[in-house]
C-alpha cells in the first residue's frame, strides 16, 4: 500500500512541472553602450513584456524562465531611462516579477534599492497627475504594491528609512495637494485607497518605524491648525473659520486611517514621541510627583529654574498635536495622557496651565483648530428663536472646529479626569480662569458630543458657578466668558436646568450677582450676555414656555436692581444694556424687499406690504413684556430712569442752543456770556456721567466741532413730536457722523446722553399700542400696559396730544350710569386724561357730552377711585363753567347721601375731591358733609370685631366699610387742605389734627362703645401717619405740627402690622426725597432700627446711606444734625428705662444710625451733636431731663466705641452747633451745666453689654470677595490694632449699690419655641414692644443675629456697598450756623433752630429741587441688599492711618468725661482681662407700666405669654 501511495504523489509532481508555464518574451531590453534601442522599440517590446506578465498566474509560472527578464528591468539603463514611459512600463513589469516571485524577489540588494527609488520618487509621485499619459501603469504599480505587500521589500534595502521617509511625504504632500494640480483634476479615490494600505501595512508589519517618518505621520493632524497658527479662544467669533476648510484635509484623514488601524503599534510610537518632548521639558520645570497643595499662598511661584522659551515652543506644539489626536485617534494616546497628567502637578505655572487647557480640549473635544465660533445671540432678530428651533448652520462651520469625542475621557481616563477636575481650586488664578473657559466648552459641547454623566456635568456647573465668585476678576471674567459659549437651548437646558436667574445658587443668578461686579469689564459682559439671553427668549416669554420663563424670566429686574447701586458708571452700562440689548432700537429690523418692475421697465426695490408686520406694535409688545417681568424695585428703577428723559431732553436742547450761541449762532449775543452758559451747561450735565472731566472735555469738543447737521440729529431725537423712525434714523445718523469726526471718542459722553433724553421706550408711536393692550388685556400685558399709559400721563403728557381725542371718545362710550357700570379700562384712561389735564386743562374737550359722561364717573364708576379722576378732569380748567358743573354734581350726589345707598363710595370719593379742589362749592354742604363723614362713616363700627380677623387686608379684600372709613377721612383732610383762608384752616386744623391724634394714640379705634375690627384699625392708624406727612408738607401746617405728635407718628414705624411699617416708611421716604418735608423727618428712618423683615430693612438701610451720600456731596449737614433729634426721640420712646438691658436696646439704635450715617469725616460733628445734648434740659418734659443726658452718655459711648473699632482718628469739630428750640431749653446756670457734665449717667455693666453688640456686628461681617475689595486678592489677615482702650468711664458720684435681681436669666420652654418660629418667619405678627426690641420681655425674636450660612449666601449680593461706604466722604466745611440759646455757654445768644437753617438753605440754594430729581431719582425706593456688618473694614490708606494713630502719642487736647481721646490708658488686653472677671449684673425686675402706650405693650406681652403671639 505504501508503495502505490508513492507512485501517486510522484505522478502528481510530474503532472505540474508539465502545467508550468514559462516566459515566452525573449525580446532584448538591454543594449550594449554606443547601440541603445530605440525608444520606441523600447517601449513596444515592454508593453509586449507587460501584458505577458499581467496574464501570468504566480502558482503555475516558472520562475526561473523570469530571471533574465528580471535582470533586465533592474538594468540601471532601463530604471533610469529618460523617458517616462520607459519607466512606467520597466516599474509596472517589475511589480508583476515580484508578485510572480513572492515571496523571494529576483533581485539583489543593491537592485531592490534602485528599484524601490524608483517606485518612491518617479513612479508613486506621478500619481498626483491624473492627466499623465502613463497613468495607467503608475496607477497599476500603486495598485500590485498594496494588494501584493511587495512594499514590505522597501524594509530589506539598506538605508530604508530615507526611502521610507521620502514614501511617506511625498504620499502625504501629494495627496493634500492634489486638489491643487495644473491640471484641476482630483486624484481618484482608490489611488487615496491604496495609498492609505501602503502606509498602514509599513507601519503593521515592520519591525520599527523611523523616528523622522513618525514625525511625518503626526505633523499631518497639525493641517488641522488655520493659516497664521492656533485660534486664540479670545477670537471665537467665528470670523477666522472661513480660512479653514469645510471637510477634513486629505493627508490628515490619511493619518488619521494609519494610526487607527495600528492602534496598538502606533500607540506605542506615539507614547515614546511624545515622552521626549513632554518628559524633558517637565524636567526642567522641577518635581511633578503629585498634586500641589491648593491652599498655597503664593500664585505666580515657579519651581526651579524652568524649562527655556524654545522649549515651551516645542511643548506647545506637542500639546496641540494631542488635541488633535485625542479627536482623531483616541486609541494612540494611552501612554500619552499620564504624562499631561503628571504635568498637572507640576510647579511651574506655565506647565500646568498647558496642561489644564490640553486635558480641558481634549474632554471637549476641541483640536488645534480651536474651539468652535460661540453662538449668536442677536437681541434684534425678528422673530426670535424658539427653543426647539434652534439649528446651527453648519455650512458655516469647519469639521475642524467642531467639538468630536470618539471615547469619553471620564471613563478611558478616568484618574486624568479627576485630577483635571481639581484644578478648579488651584492656587494660581490663571490656571483657574483656564480651566474655567475649558469646562464652559466641555459643559456646551457636552464633551465633544459623547456625552457627560449627570453628576459630571452637576460637577462642572456648580464649578461655573463657583467661578463667577472667585476672588481673582481674571476668572470671574473668564466664567462669564464661559457661558457666552453656550447657545440659547443650551442656557435653558443645562445651566438653568437647577434654577433659573431667580432661584438663589444658580448659575443664572449669581451670572446677575456679577451686573453689580466692581470690575467694569465683568459686569459689560454678564449685564450685556444677561440682555442678549432675556430678548432671544422673548417669543417663548411671551408664549409662556415653563422652562424658558423659569430661566430666564428674571433677567431685567435683577438687570434694573442694580440701578440702586448709584454708580454712574454702572447706570450708563444699564442704559446701554436697555437699548442695544434687552429692547434694541434696531428690533425689529424692517420689512423685507422685494424687487419688482415698474411700468417704465426699470427695476425697483418696494418694501414688502405685510400687513401683520407692524414695526412699532411689534416693538410695543416687548417693551410691555419687560415691563410686565419686572419686580416692584425694578419696576421703579425702570420708571425712574423714564421720567428723568423729560428733563434731560430739555438739558440736551439747552446744550444745542449753547453750543450754537458759542460759535456765534446769537449774533446779538455776547462771546463771554455764550462761553460762561456753555461752560455752565456742560458742566452741570458731567455731573450725572462718570469721569467729569472727560465728559467736559468731550462736551467742549463737540461744542468746538460745531457740526450744525448734528445740533439738528439731537433736536428730532429729543422731541416729543418725532416718531420712533425718526428718532431712530437720527440716533443713527448722528452715532455716524460722530465715528467720523475728528474726535470720535466723543461718542462715549454724547450716546449715553442721548439714550437718556431721546423718547425710546415712551414713544408716541408705541403709544396706540399700549392703549390697545390697556383696553383687550391680550396675552396679559394689559396691566403692563395701563401702567405705562398712567406713567406716561403723569411724567410726559405732552405725547397724548395726537392721542386725547380719541381717549376721550373712548370715556363718552363708556361712561357708566347708574344701572351699567364702567370698563376696568376705563379706570386708568380717566387717570391718564386726569394727568393730561393738568398740564393741558384747555385741549380736552368741554361739550355737554363729555362733561355729563365726567359726571356719569363721579356718581356711577367703579372703583371709588374713578370719581376723583373724573372731578380732577372737570375741574381741570377752573373756569366758571367747571365751577357751574362742580356745583350740579354736588347737587345731585347729596340727595339721598347716607351710608348703604347706591354707589356710596364713589360719591364720598368725588366730595373728597370736591372739598380740595373747589371748597367754595362745598361750602354751603359742610355741615351735611362732616356729619356724614363723622358721625355716619368714621364713630360707627357696623362691621363686628371678631378674633380671627386677619392684621391687614389687602386692597382687593377691603371691605365696603374700611373704604368708606379712609374716604372719609381723606375727606376730612381735604376739605382742610382746600380751605384758602389762612386762618379759617389753621383753626379747622386744631380739630382735624385732634382726629388724627386720637387715631394714633389709640391704634386706630375711634369707637368708645364697639371694637373696631383689627384690619380696619391698622388701614385707618396707617392713613391717619400719612395724612398728617400730607399736612406737614404744607408749611403752616407743619409749624402746628407739635413734637409731641412728631414722637407719637415715628412709632409708626413700629406698628404690630408689617405693611404699615412699610407703607408708612415708603410714604416718608418719598416725601423727603421730594423735599416736601422738612429735615427733622429724617430721625423717623431711625426707629426701624428692628425691622423684622430683612429684606425691607436692608432696603431703608440702602436709602439711609445714599441720602447720608447725597446730603455729603451738597455740603449739607442734615443727617449729623439728626442726631440731637434722634436723642430726643429715644429719651422720650415708649421703652425707655435705665436697666442695661433697656439702654442695651437704645444703644442698637445708636448703632443703626452710626453704622448708616458716620464716616471719619463727620465722625467730630456727630459727636459734638452727642456732647451738646448734655449742656441743656429737656423742653417736653424738664423734669425728665435726665433721660437726654443717659441717651447722650449711651451716644458717646457708642461713638468712642466704634471710633475704636474702626480705627478712626478723631478730630474735633470745631464749629457750632445748634439744637431745636422745643426739645431742648437752655440750663439755669454754670454749676448745674458743670454738674452734668461731671456726672456719668450710665449704670454698672452696661459698658461688656454694648461691646458684646459690637461682636455681634462683627460676627455677621463676611470677608469681602475681590469684586468688592477691588483689588483682585483673596482677603488679607488683619493684625490685630495695638491701640489700647479708651480710659474707663468716670463712676458716678451718687452712685447705689443696687442688689441684683433674682430674676431667672433663663427662658422658658415656650418662649424658647417661640423664638424659633420668630426666627424662622420673614415677616411675623410681632407686637409693638417686640418690634421696638425690649428686651426685657423677649430677647430672641425673629431679627436676631443670622448665622453665618445667610451671610455666606448673601455675601456678594449687593456689591455696590461699596458705593456707600466712603468713609472720607466729602470735606467738611465749617459752617456758620446760628445757635439759639441752647449753645455754649459764651454763645447762647447766637444759636437758632438747626433744621430751620437747613431748612432756609435748601430754600435759598438756586436749582436745587432740580438737581435733586435727577441725581436722586433712583433714591426714591430702596433696594435690597444683604444683610452684611453695617460698614465694611475702611480702605487701605486709613488702616494704616489707624494703625499709625495708634502708636501715636496721646492728645494734649483739652478732654472732657465725655470726649473720646485718641489715645486711652488703659490697655486693650488689660481691660478686657477685667472686664472677664466681672460678673455681670443680673436684671432688675420691671416696673410696672404707666402710659397708655406701655400699657399697650405690656397687654400685647401678656396675650404673648399666653401663646397667643408669633
Amino acid at each position: 500500500m505504501a508503495r502505490r501511495k508513492d507512485e501517486v504523489v510522484e505522478e502528481e509532481d510530474q503532472e505540474m512541472e508539465e502545467e508550468l508555464v514559462s516566459l515566452q518574451f525573449d525580446e532584448p531590453l538591454s543594449w550594449r553602450a554606443g547601440k541603445p534601442i530605440a525608444t520606441g522599440e523600447l517601449l513596444r517590446r515592454l508593453e509586449k513584456l507587460s501584458k505577458e506578465l499581467v496574464d501570468m498566474d504566480q502558482e503555475t509560472v516558472d520562475k526561473e524562465s523570469l530571471n533574465h527578464v528580471a535582470k533586465e528591468l533592474a538594468s540601471p539603463n532601463l530604471l533610469s531611462h529618460r523617458e517616462a514611459g520607459v519607466k512606467a512600463f520597466v516599474a509596472a513589469c517589475v511589480v508583476d516579477i515580484l508578485k510572480l516571485c513572492a515571496p523571494e524577489a529576483p533581485f539583489t540588494p543593491k537592485q531592490l534599492k534602485e528599484i524601490f527609488s524608483l517606485f518612491a520618487k518617479t513612479i508613486l509621485p506621478a500619481l498626483w497627475d491624473p492627466t499623465n499619459a502613463y497613468n495607467t501603469q503608475h496607477k497599476y504599480v500603486l495598485t500590485s504594491l498594496a494588494e501584493v505587500k511587495s512594499i514590505l521589500l522597501i524594509n530589506d534595502v539598506t538605508n530604508a528609512e530615507e526611502l521610507l521617509l521620502h514614501l511617506f511625504s511625498s504620499f502625504f504632500d501629494g495627496i493634500s495637494g492634489s486638489s491643487k494640480a495644473a491640471s484641476g483634476e482630483q486624484v481618484a479615490k482608490d489611488v487615496e485607497f491604496h495609498m492609505t494600505d501602503i502606509l498602514v501595512t509599513l507601519v503593521e508589519e515592520s519591525p520599527s518605524l523611523p523616528p523622522a517618518v513618525l514625525d511625518v505621520i503626526m505633523a499631518q493632524f497639525l493641517r488641522a491648525v488655520p493659516p497664521g497658527g492656533h485660534r486664540e479662544r479670545a477670537d471665537t467669533s467665528g470670523k477666522q473659520t472661513t480660512l479653514l476648510p469645510k471637510d477634513e484635509p486629505e493627508a490628515y484623514v490619511m493619518a488619521k486611517t494609519v494610526c487607527n488601524s495600528c492602534p496598538e503599534k502606533m500607540a506605542r510610537y506615539v507614547g515614546q514621541y511624545f515622552s521626549e518632548v513632554i518628559m524633558d521639558v517637565s524636567g526642567n520645570s522641577g518635581h511633578a510627583n503629585g498634586h500641589k497643595d491648593d491652599d498655597d499662598d503664593s500664585d505666580d511661584e515657579e519651581g526651579g529654574a524652568g524649562p527655556s522659551e524654545s522649549d515651551f515652543k516645542e511643548l506647545r506644539k506637542a500639546h496641540q498635536l494631542l488635541r488633535e489626536l485625542w479627536r482623531a485617534a483616541p486609541g494612540v494616546l494611552p501612554n500619552v495622557i499620564p504624562q499631561v497628567d503628571a504635568e498637572l502637578s507640576a510647579d511651574n505655572i506655565q506647565l500646568r496651565l498647558l496642561a489644564t487647557e490640553t486635558l480641558g480640549d481634549m474632554i471637549a473635544g476641541i483640536g488645534a483648530a480651536g474651539p468652535p465660533p460661540s453662538p449668536v445671540l442677536d437681541p434684534a432678530a425678528y422673530p426670535p428663536l424658539k427653543l426647539n428651533d434652534e439649528v446651527q448652520d453648519r455650512s458655516l462651520t469647519s469639521i475642524l472646529t467642531t467639538p468630536i469625542s470618539p471615547l469619553s475621557f471620564a471613563q478611558t481616563h478616568s484618574q486624568a479626569f479627576h485630577n483635571f477636575v481639581s484644578r478648579r481650586n488651584d492656587k494660581s488664578p490663571h490656571i483657574r480662569a483656564a480651566w474655567t473657559t475649558t469646562v464652559g466648552y466641555i459643559v456646551s459641547t457636552s464633551a465633544g458630543g459623547i456625552g457627560l454623566s449627570r453628576e459630571d456635568e452637576l460637577v462642572f456647573i456648580n464649578g461655573l458657578r463657583d467661578k463667577l465668585n472667585d476672588s481673582d476678576e481674571k476668572v470671574r471674567l473668564a466664567a462669564v466668558k464661559a457661558i457666552e459659549t453656550f447657545s440659547f437651548r443650551d442656557n435653558v437646558t443645562k445651566l438653568a436646568a437647577m434654577g433659573g436667574v431667580n432661584k438663589e445658587g444658580s448659575v443664572l443668578f449669581t451670572l446677575a450677582d456679577r451686573c453689580r461686579d466692581k470690575r467694569p469689564s465683568i459686569r459689560v459682559e454678564a449685564m450685556a450676555l444677561l440682555g442678549k439671553l432675556w430678548a432671544v427668549g422673548s417669543s417663548e416669554l411671551a408664549a409662556g414656555q415653563e422652562s424658558v420663563v423659569s430661566a430666564l424670566a428674571g433677567i431685567p429686574s435683577r438687570i434694573f436692581n442694580s440701578f440702586y447701586a448709584n454708580d454712574p458708571e454702572l447706570n450708563v452700562l444699564l442704559e446701554r444694556v436697555e437699548f442695544e440689548c434687552l429692547v434694541p432700537l434696531s428690533f425689529p429690523p424692517p420689512p423685507k424687499t422685494k424687487t419688482t418692475k415698474s411700468s417704465n421697465g426699470n427695476s425697483q426695490s418696494q418694501p414688502a406690504t405685510d400687513s401683520a408686520y407692524d414695526q412699532d406694535r411689534i416693538r410695543a409688545e416687548r417693551i410691555l413684556l419687560l415691563v410686565k417681568g419686572l419686580d416692584e424695585n425694578a419696576r421703579k428703577a425702570f420708571h425712574a430712569l423714564q421720567a428723568r428723559q423729560l428733563q434731560f431732553s430739555m438739558m440736551m436742547e439747552n446744550l444745542v442752543r449753547q453750543c450754537d450761541s458759542f460759535n456765534g449762532g446769537s449774533p446779538e449775543g455776547n462771546a463771554d456770556v455764550a462761553k460762561q452758559n456753555l461752560k455752565k451747561s456742560v458742566a452741570y450735565l458731567a455731573q450725572f456721567l462718570p469721569d467729569a472731566i472727560r465728559v467736559e472735555a468731550d462736551l467742549h469738543n463737540f461744542a468746538n466741532w460745531h457740526d450744525r447737521r448734528c445740533y439738528q440729529l439731537i433736536r428730532f431725537a429729543v422731541s416729543a413730536e418725532s416718531d420712533f423712525k425718526t428718532m431712530h434714523r437720527a440716533v443713527k445718523e448722528f452715532v455716524k457722523r460722530i465715528q467720523g469726526s475728528p474726535k470720535p471718542h466723543m461718542l462715549d459722553t454724547l450716546l449715553p446722553l442721548l439714550y437718556r433724553s431721546a423718547y425710546i421706550m415712551f414713544n408716541k408711536s408705541h403709544l396706540s399700542t399700549y392703549m390697545d393692550f390697556s383696553k383687550s388685556d391680550q396675552d396679559g400685558l394689559g396691566a403692563a400696559a395701563q401702567e405705562i399709559t398712567t406713567k406716561i400721563s403723569q411724567s410726559n403728557p405732552d405725547l397724548f396730544k395726537t392721542h386725547v381725542r380719541q381717549l376721550c371718545k373712548d370715556l363718552a362710550e363708556g361712561a357708566p350710569t347708574a344701572d351699567k357700570a364702567n370698563e376696568t379700562a376705563m379706570v386708568e384712561t380717566l387717570k391718564a386724561c386726569s394727568s393730561y389735564s393738568k398740564k393741558y386743562p384747555n385741549e380736552l374737550p368741554d361739550d355737554r357730552k363729555f362733561v355729563q359722561a365726567l359726571m356719569g364717573y363721579a356718581l356711577y364708576g367703579q372703583p371709588a377711585k374713578t370719581a376723583k379722576y373724573a372731578v380732577n378732569v372737570i375741574m381741570a380748567r377752573k373756569d366758571n363753567k367747571s365751577m357751574v358743573s362742580a356745583t350740579d354734581l354736588l347737587q345731585r350726589m347729596l340727595k339721598g347721601w347716607a351710608y348703604g345707598s347706591p354707589h356710596f363710595l364713589t360719591r364720598l370719593a368725588a366730595v373728597s375731591q370736591l372739598e380740595l379742589l373747589t371748597s367754595k362749592v362745598a361750602a354751603d354742604a359742610n355741615e351735611q358733609i362732616i356729619d356724614t363723614a363723622l358721625e355716619g362713616v368714621l364713630l360707627k363700627v357696623r362691621t363686628d370685631a371678631q378674633d380671627s380677623d386677619p392684621d391687614w387686608a389687602t386692597d382687593s379684600e377691603v371691605d365696603e366699610e374700611c373704604q368708606a372709613k379712609t374716604w372719609a377721612l381723606k375727606l376730612i383732610v381735604n376739605r382742610l387742605r382746600g380751605t384758602q383762608d389762612l386762618d379759617e384752616a389753621k383753626e379747622q386744623a386744631k380739630s382735624v389734627f385732634k382726629l388724627l391724634r386720637s387715631l394714633l394714640k389709640q391704634s386706630g379705634e375711634l369707637c368708645k362703645t364697639q371694637d373696631t375690627p383689627k384690619h380696619h384699625k391698622a388701614r385707618l392708624r396707617l392713613l391717619a401717619g400719612q395724612l398728617f406727612l400730607k399736612l406737614c408738607t404744607s408749611k403752616h401746617f407743619e409749624e402746628m405740627f407739635s413734637h409731641a405728635d412728631f414722637n407719637q407718628i415715628a412709632l409708626l414705624t413700629q406698628d404690630p402690622s408689617a405693611m404699615v411699617r412699610r407703607l408708612f416708611v415708603e410714604k416718608l421716604q418719598k416725601y423727603l426725597v421730594q423735599n416736601k418735608l422738612r429735615p427733622r423727618f429724617y430721625t423717623i428712618i431711625f426707629l426701624t432700627a428692628f425691622e423684622p423683615d430683612t429684606h425691607f430693612k436692608n432696603q431703608i438701610e440702602t436709602w439711609i446711606r445714599s441720602r447720608a451720600r447725597f446730603f455729603r456731596d451738597a455740603k449739607q449737614n442734615v443727617m449729623e444734625s439728626t442726631m440731637g433729634r434722634l436723642i430726643s426721640l429715644l429719651a422720650h420712646h415708649p421703652d425707655y428705662g435705665t436697666e442695661v438691658e433697656d439702654l442695651v436696646d437704645h444703644a442698637r439704635y445708636l448703632l443703626y444710625y452710626v453704622t448708616n450715617v458716620a464716616t471719619e469725616a463727620n465722625f467730630g460733628m456727630i459727636f459734638k451733636y452727642a456732647e451738646r445734648v448734655k449742656q441743656t434740659r429737656d423742653g417736653l418734659a424738664p423734669s425728665e431731663s435726665e433721660r437726654l443726658y443717659v441717651v447722650s452718655d449711651l451716644a458717646q459711648t457708642m461713638l468712642k466705641k466704634w471710633q475704636e473699632k474702626r480705627n478712626w482718628i478723631f478730630q474735633a469739630y470745631s464749629g457750632k452747633v445748634g439744637l431745636p428750640i422745643g426739645l431742648y431749653t437752655a440750663l439755669p446756670s454754670h454749676d448745674v451745666a458743670q454738674e452734668i457734665a461731671e456726672k456719668q449717667f450710665l449704670p454698672e455693666g452696661l459698658d461688656e453689654q454694648l461691646d458684646d453688640l459690637l461682636k455681634s456686628v462683627d460676627k455677621k461681617k463676611k470677608r469681602k470677595t475681590a469684586d468688592e475689595r477691588g483689588d483682585g486678592q483673596p482677603a488679607q489677615k488683619k493684625a490685630r490694632s495695638a491701640a489700647p482702650k479708651p480710659a474707663t468711664r468716670v463712676k458716678s458720684t451718687s452712685k447705689s449699690t443696687k442688689a441684683p435681681s433674682k430674676r431667672p436669666a433663663t427662658k422658658s420652654a415656650k418662649a424658647l419655641s417661640r423664638s424659633k418660629k420668630a426666627a424662622a418667619s420673614s415677616s411675623p405678627p410681632l407686637d409693638s414692644a417686640d418690634r421696638r426690641r425690649s428686651g426685657r420681655s423677649k430677647k430672641n425674636s425673629s431679627y436676631i443675629e443670622r448665622d453665618s450660612s445667610e451671610d455666606d449666601e448673601d455675601m456678594l449680593e449687593g456689591v455696590a456697598e461699596w458705593d456707600y461706604y466712603d468713609d472720607r466722604g466729602n470735606p467738611m466745611q465749617d459752617e456758620e450756623q446760628d445757635s439759639s440759646d441752647l449753645s455754649e455757654p459764651d454763645e447762647k445768644a447766637e444759636a437758632m433752630d438747626e433744621d430751620e437753617d437747613e431748612e432756609r438753605a435748601e430754600e435759598e440754594e438756586p436749582g436745587k429741587d432740580d438737581e435733586s430729581e435727577l441725581s436722586d431719582i433712583d433714591e426714591d425706593e430702596p433696594e435690597e441688599e444683604p444683610e452684611e456688618a453695617p460698614a465694611p473694614s475702611p480702605p487701605k490708606p486709613k488702616e494704616r492711618r489707624g494703625r499709625s494713630a495708634a502708636s501715636s502719642p496721646p492728645s494734649k487736647t483739652k478732654t472732657l468725661a465725655s470726649r473720646p481721646a485718641a489715645k486711652a490708658s488703659t490697655p486693650k488686653g488689660k481691660s478686657s482681662a477685667a472686664n472677664k472677671a466681672k460678673p455681670k449684673p443680673a436684671p432688675k425686675p420691671r416696673p410696672a407700666p404707666t402710659r397708655s402706650t406701655r400699657s399697650r405693650r405690656a397687654a400685647v406681652q401678656d396675650e404673648d405669654e399666653d401663646g397667643d403671639s408669633e
